[in-house]
């Protein structure tokens, strides 16, 4: 409750004490009204990684719905991968045990007619649902609205969308379009459903005064919340209100508008981050990996490339070399194999784990203690991403990246550009690296013929 959350404030990361109490304030008069009958307001979250986003949205959601009755699709979580779906799938999970609430995951990791009977139970004359909190990915939760029979969106109340950017940059704003449109769609049938049944949202009229109507409200997380107002309106947002760097003190504006204390300061990043740049050339990237893996004995290393060809070969190089217990973390390999290695990683079996970012993203790797951006980011979005998963929970971690000199001036303006100041340069000296020249030029052949024995078998 929110006397509790009052009390306990020091016990819950900043944008849970802030985002708990606004969406259980917009429900205070239960799911099926707004606050004071009114719509509630959308809410958009830009909060650094780690920092507790999934339970700021798990906790109110599953609070609100204890109240229901019939079961029906009251909250819906569209992410954009398999492994955040299951992640937040598994956190719904723990805390909806034991109050009858029904999560049902879709992802297609399961048939489409085995999802579709976790989904919807045909009776005689009508369906039922089986599901009151749905997790998806947008792919499928797209093919169940249009072609599972029964599967209604119409008492929808919350939409959470998280990696909000991300979903919009990935051109699926069509998805979005149809749970929006699936959630105002008028049912033919009658009975105590159709006392609800909602209208798209317009002017407040007497008539559409008539009858109470269930609110959907939408809540975006993520950590790089975009700021362009066309990608911002391309999600028709009703009089969203921002919660943003939650790690910073925050003073109100004369309207009653939240700022941050640093203007300039675009991204947050978790507060126990220390950032350094490496300045290289090409040639000696892999050598400064190997360095810090075996003579600075960094441990639980997350290596970031920028692209899964990339993180591939340089898997190759490192086992060839041998003394780095290493995986690659990429779309290359299958789901259930990835699940394994990240466990692996977190029991410190993986010390060296290279990835993607499309993978990586968003993804709650525990016990991170390094991020080394092998190659640098282009984006200072991608940035923040890959830097966040370090330092995660109040934990302290530390991000080093790989910068060539031709790069450097235009990462540190990158960085400085959205307000990020405190990285430090870390030269490290040839002669340091000079001990594992001969191991690596022999862990170079051996790659070469590791990589034509790879295309002949893709040949064959």
């Amino acid at each position: 409750s929110r006397k509790q959350l009052k009390k306990n404030k020091k016990y819950v990361f900043p944008v849970q004490a802030e985002v708990i109490p606004a969406i259980l304030q917009s429900a205070s008069n239960g799911y099926l009204l707004g606050q004071g009958g009114y719509r509630p307001r959308d809410i958009c979250v830009s909060a650094p990684t780690g920092s507790g986003k999934t339970l700021a949205f798990v906790i109110p959601i599953v609070q609100v719905l204890l109240d229901r009755v019939v079961c029906q699709v009251r909250a819906l979580v569209v992410l954009p991968t398999k492994e955040l779906a299951q992640q937040v799938s598994k956190v719904f999970n723990i805390y909806t045990d034991g109050t009858g609430l029904k999560i049902v995951l879709i992802t297609g990791q399961k048939s489409f007619a085995k999802e579709q009977e976790m989904l919807v139970q045909k009776k005689v004359t009508s369906y039922c649902s089986l599901a009151d909190i749905i997790v998806a990915t947008p792919g499928r939760l797209t093919d169940h609205i249009s072609q599972t029979p029964g599967f209604s969106l119409t008492q929808l109340r919350f939409l959470v969308i998280d990696e909000a950017d991300r979903m919009i940059d990935d051109m699926h704003q069509n998805c979005l379009n149809q749970i929006v449109k699936a959630a105002f769609r008028v049912e033919n049938d009658c009975g105590s459903s159709m006392l609800f049944q909602r209208t798209k949202p317009g002017p407040t009229t007497a008539a559409s005064s008539c009858y109470p109507q269930i609110p959907l409200q939408k809540l975006l997380f993520s950590a790089t919340l975009t700021q362009d107002p066309e990608k911002l309106q391309q999600l028709d947002l009703f009089q969203p209100r921002l919660f943003t760097s939650v790690y910073s003190e925050k003073k109100t504006l004369g309207d009653g508008t939240e700022t941050d204390q640093d203007a300039n300061k675009k991204y947050t990043l978790p507060e126990g981050l220390s950032q350094c740049y490496v300045p290289c050339d090409l040639n000696s990237k892999p050598l400064l990996l190997l360095h810090f893996m075996l003579t600075m004995k960094f441990t639980r290393v997350l290596c970031f490339t920028n692209s899964r060809e990339a993180s591939h070969r340089l898997f190759l190089l490192v086992r060839a070399f041998g003394g780095v217990p290493v995986a690659e973390f990429s779309s290359r390999i299958p789901p259930n194999e990835r699940q394994r290695t990240i466990k692996e990683f977190e029991q410190g079996k993986i010390q060296l784990l290279i990835s993607t970012d499309a993978t990586a993203r968003g993804i709650d790797v525990k016990a991170v203690n390094y991020v080394i951006n092998y190659d640098a980011p282009q984006f200072i979005r991608t940035y923040i991403h890959r830097v966040g998963r370090t330092a995660r929970a109040g934990k302290m971690g530390v991000a080093f990246s790989l910068v060539l000199r031709i790069q450097e001036r235009r990462f540190l303006q990158m960085l400085k550009d959205a307000g990020i100041r405190d990285i430090k340069k870390h030269p490290v000296k040839g002669n340091s690296l000079k001990p594992l020249v001969q191991r690596y030029e022999e862990a170079l052949c051996k790659l070469e013929k590791t990589v034509k024995n790879e295309q002949a078998q893709k040949r064959a």
